[in-house]
């Protein structure tokens, strides 16, 4: 599952990056009606057209959709004729990205293109996200995503590791930030509301709404002609909690720490760390599993409290990172990506910019 850059590997950049503007519900839109502009942003970013791209994975979701084999739909925004070289991952693009960049080390293709999307506002998403859990003891249950999001936030107040003034200047800092960012959902001072399940309030949540994302990664000299500073991939890995949350230990994430370490992360500190962390409780995990100090920066962009588009938040945080390093207001970014309940799933992947 290790996939740490070495030496005599290919170098892999992200070289453009494109996103929705995230909104509460886009009822006036399908899925490819709302991709189709952000597939022709991230293209036009490079100057690349479908054909000269080596290799498409997509990330999505059935249950979000309501239909079986969904993603083939959205194949009508990329083009798929002629034919195509073309995969997807039932999981956050994030994943579809990790798919990518493999793909591009065994030099099979010196350019890719990733997009997610996610419609959250047609059906109840909380009740839709129980169907990650275990289907034999606790899905039959129904407990729902903020249920077991504020079990973890208890469990780490019950620690000393937190409190609930905390959690709240999490959520203000996130949505202060997100004030600098136009396709956020959620900006400035938002009410932290009341309590939803507690400890968790409503501020502590991530709003529901849809979106999508686009990224293209190219390969060493192809990404220098494509991006005046590529954001290089280091190294990436993810890694999977144990299915019964009654087996974990929710204040401490063991695997988002192994994926960090066999990505690379700990080998010389990052500027900028983008979180998958749709609930304050958890950056507190991810800080401490990460071992994130005071200097860096932490979701510049607001984060997953900001706009969390489902299936695509987690490569949003890698196209976040690697939009700073294009800018060249980061130099070593790391980017975070989750799947399932209370931080199950978790992707690490280390950018860095060329020398300034």
């Amino acid at each position: 599952m290790t996939r740490h850059a070495s030496a005599g590997s290919r170098d892999i950049a992200v070289v453009a990056f494109a996103q929705t503007d995230h909104r509460r519900t886009s009822d006036d839109l399908s899925e490819v009606e709302m991709l189709m502009p952000v597939l022709h942003e991230v293209l036009d970013r490079t100057g690349l057209k479908t054909a000269d791209i080596g290799f498409t994975c997509s990330g999505s979701s059935d249950y979000l959709a309501g239909r079986a084999f969904s993603f083939t739909l959205a194949l009508d925004g990329v083009g798929a004729w002629p034919p195509i070289s073309e995969s997807h991952v039932e999981m956050d693009g994030a994943w579809a990205l990790y798919e990518a960049w493999t793909k591009l080390l065994t030099g099979d293709a010196d350019t890719a293109l990733v997009y997610a999307y996610g419609k959250s506002s047609p059906g109840p998403l909380r009740d839709v996200l129980t169907r990650q859990l275990d289907p034999y003891y606790v899905a039959p249950l129904w407990p729902d995503s903020v249920a077991l999001a504020a079990l973890q936030a208890q469990a780490l107040i019950d620690v000393g590791s937190t409190d609930e003034e905390s959690l709240a200047a999490i959520a203000a800092r996130s949505r202060s930030d997100a004030t600098a960012n136009p396709h956020a959902q959620l900006r400035g001072p938002v009410p932290h509301g009341d309590h939803l399940v507690r400890p968790l309030r409503t501020g502590d949540c991530p709003p529901i709404g849809d979106g999508a994302a686009a990224v293209i990664l190219a390969a060493g000299d192809r990404a220098r002609e494509l991006c005046e500073r590529p954001a290089w991939i280091r190294g990436v890995d993810h890694r999977v909690e144990a299915h019964s949350l009654g087996v974990r230990d929710l204040t401490d994430s063991p695997s988002t720490r192994l994926a960090a370490e066999r990505a690379g992360a700990f080998e010389r500190p990052v500027d900028t760390a983008e979180l998958h962390a749709p609930f304050t409780s958890q950056e507190v995990v991810l800080r401490k599993a990460l071992d994130l100090g005071d200097d860096v920066r932490v979701n510049p962009s607001g984060g997953a409290l900001a706009a969390n588009p489902v299936m695509a938040a987690g490569l949003v945080r890698i196209g976040e990172a690697a939009a700073r390093i294009h800018r060249g207001e980061s130099d070593r970014a790391l980017a975070h990506a989750t799947s399932g309940p209370c931080l199950q799933q978790n992707l690490v992947a280390v950018l860095e910019g060329d020398p300034r």
